[in-house]
């Protein structure tokens, strides 16, 4: 078996010792990862598994199984970056080991699973972090320290559209078959702006949808996703189109408020195909003596921090002992009991 030896010794630029990182699945989002562990200079990544070859010119060496990277004596934190159908048996017999661990999204196949992982989380003591990574965009945040403040009021309601293309190729993919992906376009993409719905609302407990497979045609595996949501608490709607047949990507949220809007048009990603990422708020009428509506703030985020501050969260857990904030197990159970009801619904 062929594993990186450990950095002895090795600190980062705070003088603090780095933690040792193992990646399962080391595609496109593992390697993402990996970069953003190197850059945070609170981590090092000593070992990797996935079942494909291994770019050598990230220099990273592979081990011969995802359990070499459980069971590396010198690693502390385990990301998982797998197809969906691993996520919980991996995250459970990483938090059983003693490692702490990052998983991408959608946590499990359903809501039962996630309360299968809460408990084991809960009786080993581990961080345990989700990917719900467009929380951490810049954008994000700016909108959500408007809300919390107050300048614009309360929330009335909130619509959300988020979709994409893809072709024919899709079909060779695990994320075409039921078994292996759990759902369609609402657990693959959907997810992240059903989870933005949430955090800016607090919750729902009323939902109605409409799922479809009209183009696609694959047995449970949706590409189109219509579902309005209320809070009784609060009385907020809120409105979700989650699509795969988008055919041009577009991300689109938009909060109205007792005082005016807030609406985030484009998002940066890796695949640079949503646009760019633009922030809007204004106030209404009401809020200027009904004159008029004031001048808009706008503003465009050029560089994507969102992977960064998302490892710098998950390490700050680990260091300081410090529950996890954003994209915590109890995100994830709220998430996947409203993606369940949708499913439900539909």
């Amino acid at each position: 078996m062929s594993i990186i030896q450990p950095a002895t010794g090795e600190v980062s630029t705070q003088g603090s010792k780095l933690v040792g990182c193992g990646i399962i699945g080391f595609g496109k989002m593992g390697q993402i990862r990996a970069k953003a562990i190197a850059e945070s200079g609170h981590g090092t990544v000593l070992a990797t598994y996935d079942p494909g070859p291994i770019a050598p010119s990230l220099d990273i060496t592979p081990v011969d199984t995802d359990l070499s990277v459980i069971e590396h004596p010198d690693v502390e934190a385990v990301f998982i970056c797998t197809p969906n159908f691993r996520n919980k048996p991996l995250t459970i017999a990483a938090l059983r080991a003693g490692k702490h661990v990052f998983c991408e999204k959608p946590p499990a196949m359903t809501v039962a699973d996630v309360q299968e992982i809460m408990e084991v989380e809960q009786e080993t003591g581990c961080a345990l972090m989700y990917g719900f990574n467009h929380r951490q965009h810049e954008s994000i945040k700016h909108a959500k320290c408007a809300i919390d403040s107050g300048e614009f009021g309360r929330i009335l309601w909130m619509r959300g559209r988020y979709g994409k293309s893809v072709d024919e190729s899709f079909f060779d993919g695990w994320r075409a078959k039921r078994e292996l992906a759990g759902g369609g376009i609402l657990l693959d993409q959907g997810i992240h702006m059903l989870d933005l719905l949430l955090y800016f609302s607090g919750g729902f407990d009323e939902v109605k949808a409409m799922v479809s497979n009209l183009f696609w045609e694959l047995d449970g595996i949706e590409d189109n996703v219509f579902a309005n949501f209320r809070s009784s608490k609060t009385g907020i709607v809120a409105s979700l189109h989650s699509t795969m047949t988008q055919w041009r990507h577009l991300f689109s949220l938009e909060i109205f408020l007792s005082k005016g809007h807030i609406v985030l048009n484009g998002l940066n990603t890796s695949s640079n195909s949503y646009g760019d990422e633009i922030l809007t708020m204004e106030r209404n009428r009401l809020s200027t003596g009904g004159v008029d509506w004031t001048t808009p703030e706008t503003k465009t985020y050029h560089i994507d921090t969102s992977w960064a501050s998302e490892v710098d969260h998950f390490f700050g857990c680990i260091r300081n002992d410090t529950p996890v904030a954003e994209g915590c197990s109890s995100d994830a159970l709220a998430v996947m009991q409203l993606i369940e009801r949708v499913y439900a619904a539909g």
